[in-house]
């Protein structure tokens, strides 16, 4: 197919990169293959080089893996702030469990968990705290059941009454891969999270995120950004198309 296509047909080979081939005796691709990769790199540079490899069916460029987070967060802005223990606790659980699926998703284990929450900064009417703990995890986990437990004895450690709380987050730390977590001793993981959570992972990816929740979750609530700034969808919804008032 090569001998078929015009030295001037193919993408990336311009006028002037044409007629010096053409004075050569390169009429066609297949020819251009042919030549020396030290002659195409000198009057082609290394784009011509590139293009005579693709032609040759040799990869020019390298599709790099994603590298695996070294840690992973999940914090969000409540919607209004809140006061009550069991209202945190609520949304800390969501961030921990949240934070699990993550690192299943890149089969990975966390050997430590930070847990934070603070007041509205920007309320200076009413009395400020915020503070920060990181628990270490007894072995490595991503479990959904380990993390939330964890995340709530951070949240009790830290918790104050008589603040009202706008922003918390969960972080997992110290990751490591799936099959290189070195088990401890004397602690060792529930056999019985593996399946479970492979159950719950592969329904929610079936049905929908969160069909499946924890106990300490509501289950009502659907979590979301704020999103007040968020641009008109024109496009894509109906309800938010642009209105002209003649």
């Amino acid at each position: 197919a090569l001998k078929w296509l015009k030295i001037e047909d193919v993408w990336g080979v311009g006028r002037q990169h044409s007629k010096r081939l053409n004075n050569i005796g390169v009429v066609n691709a297949y020819q251009f293959t042919k030549l020396s990769d030290y002659w195409v790199r000198k009057y082609m540079s290394v784009v011509g080089l590139r293009l005579k490899h693709d032609l040759q069916g040799i990869p020019t460029l390298d599709l790099d893996t994603p590298a695996n987070k070294k840690m992973i967060a999940t914090t969000r802005s409540f919607e209004r702030m809140h006061n009550k223990f069991e209202d945190v606790s609520e949304r800390v659980g969501t961030f921990a469990i949240s934070c699990a699926e993550k690192l299943r998703r890149q089969k990975s284990h966390c050997n430590a968990i930070l847990v934070f929450l603070h007041t509205n900064g920007h309320r200076k009417d009413l009395a400020q705290y915020g503070r920060n703990i990181v628990i270490k995890t007894d072995y490595p986990t991503n479990s959904s059941f380990d993390l939330n437990k964890y995340a709530q004895l951070g949240l009790k450690a830290i918790f104050k009454k008589g603040y009202h709380y706008k922003k918390a987050g969960v972080i997992v730390m110290g990751l490591t891969p799936e099959g290189q977590s070195q088990l401890t001793l004397f602690k060792k993981p529930n056999p019985k999270h593996i399946p479970i959570m492979k159950i719950v992972d592969r329904m929610n990816k079936a049905y929908g995120n969160n069909k499946i929740k924890f106990g300490s979750q509501s289950l009502g609530r659907q979590w979301k950004m704020k999103q007040e700034k968020l641009s008109p969808r024109y496009s894509t919804n109906l309800n938010e198309i642009i209105t002209i008032n003649v």
